[in-house]
């Protein structure tokens, strides 16, 4: 008998006589898909072609017809959580499950949620260095049961080989790779069926879904004869210009907004799910230099504070458009911390494309 879920996962012959009971229903995530089977066994299915059984507490583990599964054990994970992917963590603490995570490798400073400034400080949650350099003995103390990586952990393989060498498992969080930004925040549903929670994740999203929608709404009838064209991008180490891919979910959050995507016409050549391009300054000079608005994503590098130090980084700027008119903005590093937060989010993207900047949470104006 072979089993296959929802959205697939290598089968092999399945010798445990369990049923494929039934499939989480998703409205917009792509990045994964959860099947329920008897015994209440789950299989969960992560697009970077990973598969997960969640183990109940007190059960042996089944690989439910799976082939190259990772184990998570209820018992163990829902003890002590390792959280490397920063944007996970507004998730956790919508569903008050902050407790569960024991270490995480971003510090309280850089963290923009209160609750989750004074876990870190107070030592509920333990900082154990940058993801690329775990403390693992803190990590085996702790007893972690499960590590949740983000997607920077790609380029540092060798700390996920060396995580489930000492017996944590690793599960790669995908949602920046998700196409709309109700996709990302379906990532709660995820996380809900991990800790035992999983109808009040959906609950949360659901509401957000109508509070986004209703939103959307609203915005859509103030319509503007000629809409502004926004930049979002940010000047990496090597001089290229990163930029958020058209189509993505944050582009679609600034057109939700009643702005035009500046980068949205413009062809690129990769052909991958990354949700980020680099681009040469040639590129980018040809379509930001007349864009209404820039944004800095200060998210990577800590942003700039000024026009001047956006200058700085390349004298061109001075002939922008958005430059010479001082519509240059930057990000707060909340924006992609509270990943909960997308109505209030495109209310900010809204207020800059109106010119209505005086109580902005995510961006700042610089002078």
């Amino acid at each position: 008998m072979m089993i296959s879920g929802c959205t697939g996962g290598k089968t092999v012959e399945d010798k445990s006589n369990l049923a494929l009971v039934d499939s989480m229903d998703l409205q917009y995530a792509t990045q994964f898909s959860v099947d329920y089977y008897e015994d209440n066994y789950v299989h969960i299915h992560i697009a970077d072609d990973r598969d997960y059984v969640l183990v109940p507490t007190g059960e042996k583990e089944n690989n439910l017809g799976y082939s190259d599964v990772t184990y998570i054990h209820e018992d163990e994970m829902k003890q002590s959580i390792y959280l490397a992917a920063s944007s996970a963590m507004d998730l956790f603490l919508q569903l008050n499950q902050l407790d569960v995570i024991k270490t995480c490798s971003t510090t309280a400073d850089d963290y923009s949620m209160d609750e989750v400034k004074t876990a870190i400080s107070d030592g509920k949650i333990i900082y154990v260095g940058k993801y690329s350099a775990p403390d693992y003995e803190t990590l085996l103390a702790e007893d972690t049961g499960l590590a949740i990586e983000s997607t920077m952990i790609y380029h540092s393989p060798k700390i996920q080989e060396e995580l489930e060498n000492i017996g944590i498992p690793v599960l790669i969080e995908r949602s920046s790779y998700e196409e709309t930004p109700l996709g990302r925040l379906e990532w709660i549903k995820l996380y809900g069926v991990l800790l035992g929670c999983e109808e009040e994740a959906t609950s949360y999203f659901d509401t957000q879904v109508t509070k986004v929608e209703a939103l959307s709404e609203e915005l859509g009838r103030q319509t503007q004869e000629n809409t502004l064209s926004v930049a979002f991008f940010y000047i990496s180490s090597n001089g290229y210009v990163n930029i958020r891919k058209p189509g993505d979910y944050l582009s679609k959050m600034i057109e939700t907004a009643g702005g035009k995507y500046a980068f949205s016409e413009l062809e690129l050549d990769e052909e991958n799910a990354l949700s980020t391009v680099n681009i040469n300054w040639e590129d980018f000079y040809k379509e930001a230099k007349d864009a209404d608005i820039l944004i800095y994503n200060g998210t990577i590098d800590g942003g700039v504070s000024s026009i001047s130090q956006l200058e700085e980084k390349n004298a061109l700027f001075s002939d922008f458009k958005a430059v010479k008119s001082g519509e240059v903005y930057c990000t707060n590093m909340n924006m992609f911390q509270e990943s909960s937060k997308i109505a209030d989010i495109i209310r900010d993207f809204h207020s800059v494309v109106t010119g209505d900047t005086d109580n902005l949470q995510y961006l700042k104006k610089l002078e």
